[in-house]
């Protein structure tokens, strides 16, 4: 992983919270800001079980569906699109797949940004129309569809029966001229298509890109799929046919084919995020996948949109000050952006930012966008910076303590180490670490502003009676509350420390502390900043923190330790570390496990495990090494060695378990 597991866990909660907000109303976020959220998260953690659920492929991702219609079984199941961002993503998967025998060519089809939708019928008779649900199960919305365009009750070939997959979207025409209330056009259209009236279903429109025959069809190849669609009646997605020719030309064909359809997007009538390419080839097994592999989501880049700077905000988290751009208000992946991330203060000195700027604005896996730097000259149409230039200046003492705050750089915060915002702060760290259920924020809070509760070893203080006096509380609470505060948990010193909340000290971090050696509560305080800003992917600041802050803290990891709830798993004996000092990168898909489970066995075995093909990494696994992906050329290029899942296996010591 890249990140910490902190980030990695707010992603996850990001995720399942726009996917049910997406079913249980209208959308939060755009899909543009919903795929950004999941491929940072795709590409911190890629065996993430939020990233597992079925049918998760943008926002319809197996959410819940709104109550009142019938739950139905899809005929193909709506499984999830493996996603490329960017060319060289794409060219990977495009080498491998063409590299397969039966390989037929590629169809490269617009990817609507609607909502999905599965048409049933039976002797060429509409039965079910039935959204995307969970992947598998979905809410029947047939008289719904009947009113949609380019829903035909009846085909041409009375003999099919089986499912007919498209999306259904708003124009852009219908949106402005009736529904400019809702954000986009497709959570309008999400909305409309749910409503239990069917109110509205009139004003969308089904265009059709999948077929699935029970009986019937007959279809040749995908090319051949879309030309029977379009015999039935049905409106189709645009769809190119790059087939023949040398295989290297034909894939940098398409990426420029994506970048001149990006120019376009906007010049069409429904609302498109990128293109769908498909391997020619019919695979009734691939289409059921939960994540086929024979056709992947090429997405457009982020866009970019151009505003004024008129204030910065500091937004406290912590000890830790963040600034925060208000823009004059500008449309940005589908959404009115009005703030966005000026993350710390070296980056307003380095892009020479002050009030009155005219900026750079884009979304890069945040929900708050990015500034990005200066706008190009007469990227506002010519329109002059209005005002006079001011400098931004910097909040000099902290809020909550009046402890003059601390510039370095990277970061603004208040230093003072018993200051009430960080001692708060740390508590909810805590909490949310070790994953202590029943003590929420308020219940925190509470205690935090009593005055009972100002470090974490308080919390192995409480008494079920303190708690139970408390309004609201009650015995049977109070009583729950404190056994799950006195749990017996062992941790291994990563999550201990993380927990801590020392300033950008997560898991990740202090697991690669430990993989060095420094595996114990000993050999940290032992060690030295520069020591510790030897080992890979630590740096100097950061090892400063671990130094500073763990020393600042002994007293009270003491008292932690001594409450008796907590304790430290020992390290593991050099014997059972056969991996230590090496480290692996793992791709493509493993026989005998997953590749979480792969990377844990690597980090229980004293190794580290990277997502990323880097110069220091010891050893690339694939189980096709001959593959001509991204990660492949890049590690032959390094000198890096391939090795298969055996060669892997037997260098772990269970070769044959």
């Amino acid at each position: 992983m890249a990140a910490n597991t902190e980030r990695i866990k707010a992603l996850e909660r990001l995720i399942k919270k726009y996917q049910d907000s997406y079913y249980n109303g209208e959308a939060e976020i755009s899909d543009a800001e919903f795929d950004l959220l999941w491929d940072e998260l795709k590409s911190l953690d890629p065996q993430s079980p939020v990233l597992a659920r079925v049918g998760a492929d943008g926002l319809g991702s197996g959410g819940v569906e709104n109550d009142g219609f019938p739950k139905t079984r899809h005929l193909i199941p709506m499984g999830s699109q493996e996603k490329a961002a960017n060319p060289e993503d794409f060219r990977g998967w495009a080498e491998k797949i063409s590299a397969r025998e039966d390989f037929g060519g590629f169809l490269v089809q617009y990817k609507l940004d609607g909502a999905s939708l599965e048409l049933q019928y039976e002797g060429g008779q509409l039965t079910k129309a039935v959204t995307r649900g969970d992947g598998t199960i979905g809410d029947e919305i047939t008289p719904n569809a009947r009113r949609m365009r380019g829903v035909a009750g009846v085909l041409g070939a009375a003999d099919f029966s089986g499912g007919i997959r498209g999306e259904v979207v708003m124009t852009r025409e219908v949106w402005r001229d009736k529904y400019r209330d809702k954000a986009n056009c497709r959570n309008a259209a999400n909305g409309l298509m749910r409503r239990k009236d069917g109110a509205g279903s009139g004003d969308l429109s089904f265009i059709a890109y999948d077929v699935s025959a029970l009986r019937g069809g007959g279809f040749r190849d995908e090319a051949g799929k879309i030309a029977w669609l379009a015999e039935q009646g049905f409106e189709v997605t645009d769809s190119r046919d790059f087939s023949g020719g040398d295989i290297t030309d034909t894939i940098e064909e398409i990426a420029a084919y994506r970048e001149g359809v990006a120019k376009i997007r906007e010049t069409l009538p429904f609302d498109i995020d990128g293109l769908v390419v498909k391997d020619k080839t019919i695979d009734p097994a691939d289409l059921r996948r939960a994540r086929p592999e024979r056709q992947i989501a090429f997405k457009f880049e982020p866009e970019t949109a151009f505003s004024i700077l008129r204030a910065v905000e500091w937004s406290e988290s912590g000890a830790t000050y963040t600034p925060i751009a208000v823009i004059d208000p500008v449309r940005l992946a589908g959404t009115t952006v009005q703030r966005a991330n000026l993350n710390n203060p070296d980056m307003i000195r380095a892009m020479g930012l002050k009030i009155g700027s005219s900026v750079a604005v884009v979304k890069r896996g945040e929900i708050i966008p990015k500034i990005e730097g200066l706008a190009p000259e007469g990227a506002l149409n010519g329109a002059p910076e209005t005002g006079d230039l001011a400098e931004i200046i910097l909040p000099g003492v902290c809020g909550s303590c009046n402890t003059p705050l601390k510039d370095e750089g990277t970061r603004l915060f208040c230093p003072n180490p018993g200051c009430p915002k960080r001692l708060h702060h740390r508590l909810e760290k805590w909490v949310s670490v070790l994953d202590i259920r029943e003590l929420g924020d308020k219940l925190i809070r509470r205690l935090f502003d009593s005055g009972r509760v100002r470090n974490i070893s308080d919390l192995y203080t409480l008494t079920a009676e303190e708690l139970a006096a408390l309004e609201r509380m009650g015995e049977a609470s109070a009583a729950k509350v404190i056994r799950h505060i006195r749990t017996p948990r062992e941790l291994s010193l990563q999550v201990f420390i993380a927990g801590l909340d020392l300033e950008g000290v997560g898991e990740l971090i202090m697991e690669r502390a430990v993989s060095a050696g420094y595996n114990t509560l000993e050999k940290i305080g032992a060690a030295t900043a520069e020591e510790l800003a030897a080992v890979w992917g630590i740096g100097s600041i950061t090892a400063q923190t671990i130094v500073e802050g763990t020393a600042g803290l002994e007293d009270e990891i003491r008292r932690i330790l001594a409450a008796g709830a907590v304790a430290i798993a020992p390290p593991p004996r050099e014997e059972e570390q056969p991996l230590r000092g090496q480290s692996f990168c793992f791709t493509g898909e493993l026989r005998t496990m997953k590749r979480s489970e792969a990377e844990e066995k690597v980090k229980a075995l004293g190794g580290s495990a990277k997502s990323s093909v880097v110069k220091d990494l010891s050893y690339l696994v694939t189980n096709d090494t001959g593959s001509g992906s991204a990660k492949n050329k890049k590690a032959r290029d390094l000198g890096i060695p391939i090795i298969n899942e055996d060669e892997f296996l037997a260098l772990a010591g269970t070769l044959g378990e």
